[in-house]
């Protein structure tokens, strides 16, 4: 998993940060992601509702 994570992060360029955090709140999410602002609430997206 690690080297997935690692591979998946070098294809991102623009805000790699960003969208990394954000496919980490929807992976761990509880159930079905609604919308994305209800991930900014998820503790593994730390960058707020103002990133999205």
């Amino acid at each position: 998993m690690s080297r997935f994570r690692v591979e998946f992060y070098e294809c991102l360029y623009a805000r790699a940060d960003a969208l990394f955090e954000l496919t980490d709140a929807v992976l761990c999410a509880d159930g079905p992601v609604k919308t994305l602002v209800e991930l900014s609430l998820a503790l593994e997206h730390r960058r707020g509702h103002g990133a999205l």
